[in-house]
């Protein structure tokens, strides 16, 4: 277990920032759903306003499950494999005009490590029980 020392302390204040983040990020799918949708459909992405919604859901409970630690494993390897996939298809900086790349690239790299941030914390939840959660598992 993550003990309630610095240590758990020091993960609760680390899983407060990058699931708000996270969660953050997700509430801003709602917010500018509009926008959202419409950067989707520019994109190719089908369904672009479901899917829109769909992925500010993600975020916002993946987010969520980090900070109250409610089956964070789960929360986190969803985020985190959710994070590439829209790396790969939302900011592919390789393939748009050379105005667009720096901001694309960009994106790119902030969902690729937010992606390792989540993957790692999955590693550290079925490593070990974490203190200051909720308790509750998938895995």
């Amino acid at each position: 277990m993550v003990g309630s020392g610095l240590e758990g302390a020091l993960l609760l204040a680390g899983r407060v920032l990058f699931g708000g983040i996270l969660a953050l990020m997700g509430l801003n799918h709602f917010l500018n759903l509009d926008e959202m949708a419409g950067y989707a459909e520019y994109k190719g992405l089908p369904a672009a306003r479901l899917s829109v919604v769909a992925s500010g859901v993600v975020l916002v409970l993946g987010g969520l499950a980090l900070v109250v630690g409610a089956f964070p494993v789960l929360g986190a390897i969803v985020v985190g494999a959710f994070l590439v996939a829209a790396a790969v298809t939302m900011h592919d900086f390789w393939a748009v005009p050379e105005e667009e790349q720096q901001t694309e690239m960009t994106q790119f790299l902030k969902n690729v490590a937010l992606a390792g941030g989540a993957l790692a914390f999955a590693a550290v939840g079925t490593a070990s029980e974490w203190a200051y959660s909720a308790g509750l598992t998938a895995f």
